[in-house]
């Protein structure tokens, strides 16, 4: 069993176990998990997609997301997406009706409308900026997808969104980071 030397005391000081310090040394991975001799350690994967919005709306983005998971060649894991824009965000959403973005659509602009006239402080960028912030702060801006045969467990109707708050187009990035365990 491994142990790891280097610990905390209770007033928060870091140290070596037995130099002065009273912590506890704590267990090393491989006394917590033990591998089987011969099996692999989960690996990952990092990748950034590029999209251009053609404005607020919703833009589904299943397919290469799916296609970047499927050729990394692992079993099973978890897939993480973040958005990493402070004015669009990420959804978990029908795919097959196009009345369910309209209807989401609808209810935001109903819920957060634009600004102007002095209905927000922050309008930087114009009257969308503010409410763009809004809507991402009650949205999301990353999901956790669990992946099983090397594809993320989406439902039948389920499709994955980057939600555009901004009224004007723009060019968004996601970042997609996979753990989990190769292929056999």
């Amino acid at each position: 069993m491994q142990f790891l030397n280097q610990a905390v005391s209770h007033d928060g000081h870091e140290g070596v176990a037995g130099a002065g310090h009273v912590a506890a040394a704590l267990p090393g991975p491989a006394a917590i998990c033990p591998r089987e001799q011969g099996e692999k350690a989960m690996e990952q994967r990092l990748h950034r997609l590029d999209f251009r919005t053609s404005g607020r709306g919703l833009l589904e983005v299943t397919a290469p997301i799916c296609r970047w998971v499927a050729a990394q060649g692992f079993g099973d894991g978890l897939l993480t997406v973040w958005c990493r824009h402070t004015s669009a965000s990420l959804l978990v959403q029908e795919n097959a009706s196009p009345e369910v973005r309209t209807d989401l659509e609808d209810f935001f602009r109903r819920l957060v409308p634009d600004g102007g006239g002095g209905r927000y402080r922050h309008e930087d960028e114009g009257a969308d900026d503010m409410p763009a912030h809004l809507r991402t702060a009650l949205t999301q801006t990353q999901l956790s997808i669990p992946v099983q045969g090397g594809q993320p467990v989406l439902g039948t109707w389920q499709g994955i969104y980057l939600y555009e708050h901004r009224t004007a187009p723009h060019q968004r990035q996601l970042v997609l980071h996979l753990l989990g365990d190769p292929a056999v």
